[in-house]
């Protein structure tokens, strides 16, 4: 078990006064079993209205409404939880799905659905020989072997960089650049294991590593918001795969929300109503802290 504390502030500065849109902020985890929270505190300037909501994935989301104008939006979450983290145990898996091909119970289908089919376009199938590659030279058809692979093959494979701006690269952008953030590698992770007919989904929110805090080779990703991939294996349930730093179970990730697409999760979605050139930029800052 770990306590961890986490700071998260966004601050949006603009040269003149604008009004604002409604914001959507996903800053808060859901308390579950590997998960217990504490403390939580929210700070937004200017003054808003505000109510919580839960979407269609079930994530926890914070709605502002806000009245006047003003040159500077920022929001600040912190709070602190108890994380309990589990390795993935493969004697959970059933036997039927402990080899690749399989198909899923008849019951768990209609759920499970969307998150198994492809979403982004590959009229060359790029991203289906890539995987095709790693399953060849993974040598087996061991159902959490091979996801394992698609994870380091990610990892070893491409360039990481950070990348501020808002948006996600296609897969094929990705494959085609040979580099990516957190969250453009999960979401290529994402469609690899889509192609072998698993479902998956895209999951935000902090990274840490009590051990390597300060180090020379400190997990990828930390100091800033994280993204991952969830893969469902029947009798396991959803387990947590780190394509970014080939991490595989939940020992290094606070989950905060789950979606079947990028955009769905973002952190923070919001517009302004002024001059298109009163946007002066913003800043993110992030602590992930263990107690």
């Amino acid at each position: 078990m770990a306590r961890i504390k986490v700071l998260h502030r966004t601050v949006y500065r603009y040269s003149e006064p604008v009004r604002f849109s409604e914001h959507r902020f996903m800053c808060r985890p859901r308390d579950s079993h590997d998960l217990r929270l504490l403390e939580t505190g929210i700070r937004i300037d200017p003054l808003a209205d505000l109510r919580w909501l839960h979407d269609v994935f079930g994530n926890s989301v914070l709605v502002a409404r806000f009245a006047e104008p003003a040159q500077q939006l920022s929001f600040e979450s912190t709070f602190l939880a108890e994380h309990f983290p589990a390795e993935p145990d493969v004697g959970l898996i059933e036997p039927y799905a402990m080899r690749l091909p399989f198909s899923y119970d008849a019951g768990e289908m209609p759920d499970l659905a969307r998150s198994a089919e492809r979403q982004y376009p590959d009229s060359r199938h790029q991203v289906d020989a890539w995987v095709r590659d790693i399953c060849a030279r993974a040598e087996t058809d061991d159902t959490l072997s091979l996801i394992k692979a698609i994870t380091h093959g990610v990892k070893d494979g491409f360039e990481y960089r950070a990348r501020d701006e808002e948006g996600t690269q296609t897969p094929v952008q990705t494959l085609e650049l040979g580099s990516g953030s957190c969250r453009d590698f999960a979401l290529l992770m994402i469609e690899a294991v889509r192609s072998l007919g698993l479902a998956s989904r895209f999951v935000s929110g902090y990274l840490y590593d009590e051990s390597l805090v300060d180090a020379e080779n400190a997990m990828v990703g930390g100091g800033a918001t994280h993204a991952w991939v969830q893969v469902y294996l029947p009798g396991a349930g959803w387990l947590p795969f780190d394509p970014t730093n080939g991490i595989v179970g939940g020992r290094n990730l606070i989950r905060v929300a789950v979606a079947r697409d990028p955009a769905q999760a973002a952190p923070l979605k919001g517009s302004f109503v002024g001059p298109p050139d009163a946007y002066l930029g913003m800043e993110v800052e992030v602590k992930v802290s263990v107690e």
